[in-house]
């Protein structure tokens, strides 16, 4: 059977979807207005990458996605309640001072600010909750403490959140090459490395499959950032749902304005074809990821 893509998307996108859901009617929240914040950025939609790329590593070594869900559900869970807190904050005046985010009003500009920045709390800490109070913490202590770990590592101060931190910096200024990537590969990268690497470490993968997925994410989360990076430059607010030039506004070093459009496009391609040889070792479970690392390069939002 031949593997189309979209509908791979369509039914992973569901299933993380009612997991979110799930998660967020049973918390228990003293605030309806909290509770109603959360959710407001929560099941927005959006992409749902980083579940995806965990099931993705997963599938690469089961080879099947309905163990792939069993097996990383929680973890899924966990990292888009992360990866929404950074939309929300990285939203703020303070920050990018941006007005929409998956096409509907961001979390401050439908709310407050201080809603918006309790809410993108709450989502960091319910993820660290649902990870720690699952039952499969119970039967692998070890490898849940390992997973815990480099969750936390991801999202912190030596991942996305270091890497907020240059970029905030960096606004303004003339940076190279070696600052910028270094910059987005603990923005970004940090924490689409580690969904692949949870989701293999959960799959039971080889020291082999793990280099080699290594090797995948460390390609996949770069490319993904000067794909933005490029889409912020030529892209249809329209269909990304957020407003376009603001890097440029902002004063961000990007890819396209380090080293203009064209060798950016390349620079992308380039990523993206690393990616995919990585994975030569892997049989047809790995063809999502092969297919969703096609898809940066083609995407519109």
């Amino acid at each position: 059977m031949t593997f189309v893509l979209a509908d791979h998307l369509e039914v992973c996108r569901r299933w993380v979807d009612l997991c979110l859901k799930e998660c967020l009617n049973s918390l228990s929240c003293p605030s309806p207005l909290l509770h109603e914040a959360m959710s407001h950025s929560l099941m927005a939609g959006g992409k749902r990458l980083r579940p995806i790329l965990c099931l993705g590593a997963a599938q690469a070594i089961s080879e099947n996605l309905e163990q792939a869900m069993e097996l990383c559900q929680d973890v899924a869970c966990a990292l888009e309640l992360i990866h929404t807190y950074s939309l929300i904050h990285d939203d703020l005046p303070a920050m990018d001072d941006d007005d929409l985010r998956r096409g509907i009003p961001t979390c401050h500009k439908a709310f407050d600010e201080g809603t918006a920045i309790l809410a993108g709390d709450a989502l960091l800490t319910l993820a660290f909750d649902c990870l720690a109070s699952s039952q499969k913490s119970v039967l692998h202590p070890g490898l849940w403490l390992n997973i815990i770990r480099a969750i936390a590592k991801a999202a912190g101060p030596a991942g996305m959140v270091g890497g907020q931190m240059l970029d905030l910096v960096s606004e303004g200024k003339n940076i190279d090459y070696v600052m910028l990537e270094r910059l987005h590969r603990l923005k970004t990268g940090a924490l689409i490395e580690v969904s692949i690497y949870c989701g293999a470490l959960l799959a039971g993968a080889d020291d082999k499959q793990q280099v080699a997925l290594s090797v995948y994410g460390s390609h996949l989360g770069l490319a993904f950032q000067v794909t933005d990076d490029l889409l912020d430059v030529t892209g249809d607010p329209a269909v990304m749902g957020k407003a376009a030039g603001s890097d440029a506004q902002s004063g961000k070093a990007t890819y396209p304005s380090l080293l203009g459009v064209e060798a950016a496009t390349e620079l992308a391609e380039s990523l993206v074809k690393n990616a995919i040889d990585s994975l030569d070792d892997f049989g047809h479970g790995a063809d999502p990821l092969r297919s969703l690392a096609a898809y940066v390069l083609e995407r519109k939002k």
